[in-house]
């Protein structure tokens, strides 16, 4: 994951009701997750925590009522990502993007979320596919360009639809 290339200002698509959009960030590998971090503070969003586990990703998203989740698909202590969004459900407006290289598309499509991103991905294409997924959960339409490792999950809305 490259850092470099990140061409966003702090606009829309990270700011609601005049505050920075607060992301979790759900990742085992903690040089990952620390890039990921890195990544979004520079794109305006506000990091409200960092969990390698499913236990720990669920407190954190309980206490600080994140806007948006980045979850990867494995966790530690043999963790599964989806285990999180099942847990944090009652939280209506949490948009959730998965992040992994290793998920069949069969656990996807069962996944409660938005959009899952392929590894290994840029900075560039995170920032965009995490505007795409609070896109998803302001209004249902999902706009273009579209990162090429961006896969929008059936369990989205049954109404997103792409447009642009």
């Amino acid at each position: 994951m490259q850092s470099r290339g990140v061409a966003h200002l702090a606009g829309e698509s990270c700011v609601t009701d005049g505050r920075p959009l607060r992301v979790l960030i759900a990742e085992d590998d903690l040089m990952i997750a620390d890039s990921i971090e890195e990544i979004l503070v520079e794109a305006g969003y506000e990091v409200c925590g960092i969990a390698r586990t499913v236990a720990e990703a669920v407190t954190l998203g309980r206490r600080h009522l994140p806007d948006l989740a980045i979850i990867d698909c494995r966790l530690a202590d043999e963790g599964l990502g989806t285990d999180v969004a099942a847990q944090l459900v009652d939280l209506k407006d949490l948009g959730i993007l998965y992040a992994t290289g290793n998920i069949s598309s069969v656990t996807l499509k069962a996944a409660r979320g938005q959009a899952c991103l392929a590894k290994p991905y840029t900075a560039a294409e995170l920032v965009r596919a995490l505007e795409i997924v609070a896109e998803i959960v302001a209004t249902g339409l999902v706009s273009r360009p579209i990162p090429s490792g961006l896969q929008v999950l059936a369990s989205a809305t049954p109404e997103t639809r792409a447009y642009g």
